[in-house]
C-alpha cells in the first residue's frame, strides 16, 4: 500500500521560512514524478512545484518563483519543499503528490500558516 506522508506545516510570521517533507513508502520513489500542491479555504487545490525522477528537471507556479524549492533524496524517498519568504498569502494546507506510470497517490497534508 502506497502512502505518502507531509510534515513540517506550523504557524510562521511573514518573511519567515519552513521546510515541509514528504517521505513515501510502498513507492518505486526513484520512478515517481512527486509534487507539492496547496489548498487554502474555499479555493482550488492548486499545484506549487513538481520535480522529476533524477531531480534534475524542476517546475514552480509564478507565484512562488524565487522563493520556494523542491528538492528530493531518492535514497531516504523523501520529497522536500523549502519555502522562504513566507507570505500570508501562502496560508494553505499542503498536499504531497506522487505520480508512478498511470497512477497518482496523495498525501493527507499538512497546514501552513504565515500570519503575525
Amino acid at each position: 500500500q502506497v502512502q505518502l506522508v507531509e510534515s513540517g506545516g506550523d504557524l510562521v510570521q511573514p518573511g519567515g521560512s519552513l521546510r515541509l517533507s514528504c517521505a513515501a513508502s510502498g513507492l518505486t520513489f526513484s520512478n515517481a514524478v512527486m509534487s507539492w500542491y496547496r489548498q487554502a479555504p474555499g479555493k482550488e487545490r492548486a499545484l506549487v512545484a513538481s520535480i522529476t525522477q533524477t531531480g534534475i528537471s524542476t517546475f514552480y507556479a509564478d507565484s512562488v518563483k524565487g522563493r520556494f524549492t523542491i528538492s528530493r533524496d531518492n535514497a531516504k524517498s523523501t520529497v522536500y519543499l523549502q519555502m522562504n519568504s513566507l507570505k500570508p498569502e501562502d496560508t494553505a494546507k499542503y498536499y504531497c503528490k506522487g505520480r508512478a506510470a498511470l497512477n497518482m497517490y496523495w498525501g493527507q497534508g499538512t497546514q501552513v500558516t504565515v500570519s503575525s
